[in-house]
């Protein structure tokens, strides 16, 4: 005897309250064929279509649900339009997600009704606004649909709402530092909703994404690193879940590195990349390759992270910092120091520029170029003026401890990277650790503090070491290890030796000059000819060779 024909139908309505989607999606696919579904279970099978990895799937059944319901049940018609949008949107199809929300629009109209299938479809319209620098008119909107929301106590329209508010703040040109801080407020009112299961699945997924991306804009890792944990147990609650999944990685992966497990942030990184690839275009895919490549040349295999900054921003992510640091790291220090430069030009949004302004610290120092420093240092003091952010602070003191060390201020460099230590300690970031340490092994070796200058540098190998961090690892140790040079085993002139040992004190050219009685041109050339004679690729490398070669004398310090 063959099984009722409800059965497929009532199948796939409890696989869709257990989360279940690709059952789900089967089941309601058979009922379908056996007999066209009803709006409500159409709108089902598109959800569940859209939340196992079949957009296409989804679209079709929102579009025929929007046709079911247009002349009879203009509210349901309304929402089908919003979902159309949302999902269109997602894929990047822009044009056609705002006609669906016009048409949606239009219904609404057309039955003189204003509730909050209304404030569904303004929120993406207000998101318009904000990329278009319209503040006051996205805002109008948001607030608009926010009062719907409460009104009419829907859920999704509240949490989306609130999540238009806090991201538009975000935007270049939207709103001063404290105001966009002030917003983002709301982004804890959205996941509060999302942790308590108030809102639907589709809307949770993008709302843990967006607020784990404010916090990452942000800089607040703590935050970052709690939701990030939060998505990781929503995602496996769902093993059949498709989106979000990929981004999910992207995120974990970033959080596994800044805490030191390189090795498993490699493979979150390439499950994501892999994830992001299938269905091909999805637009954070870029993030995934430039993840990879974050790691891969902290590793030092630079061929590979060249690749992947080159996939990353072929998926539109632009690859920076990274790919500036690559060049330094390669032993192209100009082309970096143009590269960050351009950068900086072309970013103004405050919330983009501290690690912009980080890279161009460590790329300058490695150039001896103490007033580029300076400069990147002070203005990452001042951003970190405006907000409260450890992670933010922690850059700014690493910053101004750098720019005093190569203004030959080794004493006025230890109190601002020693609180750094201390926040990135608190932070369990040990990378930003240890760079800072080498920094505070590099002043204390200056102030003749050879013992506290092996404690710091050696902690600072040691951390690199068991990181993973090869040419960090390598050029530390260089410093801890110097080898006795052989008589005449350099090519550099006596001149030169006084100016390699004052670039190893922590000089700047200026400062050189002044001691040597000699042009600050005449000792830019000594330390270009240096550079080129040693093949070497920064002063820093030049320091280290110093110390490997015996030019300067293990526990002495250079003057």
């Amino acid at each position: 005897m063959s099984a009722p024909t409800t059965e497929p139908l009532e199948t796939g309505r409890t696989l869709f309250q257990r989360r279940a989607w690709a059952g789900a999606l089967r089941a309601l696919r058979q009922a379908d064929d056996a007999a066209p579904l009803e709006s409500a279970d159409l709108d089902r099978l598109a959800k569940s279509a859209y939340l196992s990895g079949h957009e296409p799937e989804s679209i079709a059944a929102f579009t025929s649900a929007f046709q079911l319901d247009v002349d009879t049940d203009p509210r349901a018609a309304a929402r089908s339009a919003f979902w159309l949008g949302f999902v269109l949107t997602q894929a990047g199809r822009w044009s056609e997600a705002g006609a669906w929300l016009e048409r949606g629009s239009a219904v609404l109209d057309r039955a003189g009704l204003d509730g909050p299938e209304r404030g569904l479809l303004l929120v993406p319209l207000g998101l318009q606004r904000a990329f278009a620098g319209d503040g006051e008119g996205s805002a109008r909107l948001f607030a608009r649909a926010l009062d719907l929301g409460r009104e009419h106590r829907d859920p999704d329209l509240l949490a989306l709402a609130r999540l238009g508010t806090g991201r538009a703040a975000l935007m270049p040109g939207m709103a001063t530092t404290a105001e966009a801080v002030a917003a983002v407020g709301q982004l804890d009112e959205v996941m509060l909703a999302v942790t308590a299961g108030e809102v639907t699945e589709m809307i949770a997924g993008l709302a843990y994404c967006a607020v784990i991306d404010a916090c990452r804009i942000l800089l607040d890792v703590r935050r970052a690193q709690e939701w990030t944990a939060a998505l990781t147990r929503w995602c496996e609650d769902q093993p059949e879940l498709v989106p979000y999944r990929g981004q999910c990685l992207v995120h974990r992966a970033q959080v596994l590195q800044l805490h030191g497990a390189w090795a498993d942030a490699a493979i979150q990184a390439r499950l994501a990349r892999e994830r992001l690839s299938d269905p091909p275009g999805q637009a954070a895919a870029g993030d995934a390759w430039y993840q990879e490549g974050e790691l891969h040349r902290l590793g030092g295999d630079w061929a590979s992270a060249e690749e992947d900054y080159q996939r990353a921003n072929t998926f539109g992510r632009q690859p920076q910092p990274g790919h500036a640091l690559l060049l330094l790291a390669s032993g192209h220090g100009a082309a970096a120091a143009g590269t960050i430069a351009r950068i900086l030009d072309e970013t103004a949004d405050p919330f983009a520029r501290p690690l912009l302004l980080a890279a161009q610290v460590t790329i300058a120092r490695e150039l001896g170029d103490a007033a580029a420093v300076r400069s990147a240092a002070d203005e990452l003091v001042s951003l970190s003026g405006r907000r409260p952010c450890q992670y933010l602070a922690a850059l700014a003191g690493h910053a101004v401890g750098a720019a005093a060390l190569a203004e030959g201020d080794a004493a006025g460099a230890l109190p601002p990277l020693r609180a750094a230590l201390s926040v990135w300690a608190s932070l369990d970031a040990p990378y930003e650790q240890a760079g800072t340490r080498e920094l505070i092994g590099l002043a204390c070796r200056v102030l003749a503090d050879d013992a506290g200058a092996a404690l710091e540098l050696g902690s600072a190998e040691e951390t690199f070491t068991r990181l993973g961090a090869g040419p960090d690892a390598a050029r530390v140790g260089a410093l801890l290890r110097p080898e006795p040079a052989q008589p005449s085993s350099h090519p550099l002139s006596v001149r030169e030796i006084e100016v390699l040992k004052l670039i190893s004190a922590g000089h700047t050219n200026r400062a050189i000059a002044t001691a040597l009685h000699l042009s600050e041109k005449t000792v830019a050339r000594h330390v270009g000819n240096i550079l080129t004679k040693l093949d070497l690729p920064s002063r820093s490398a030049a320091t280290a060779w110093a110390y490997e070669h015996g030019v300067i004398r293990a526990g002495a310090t250079p003057s």
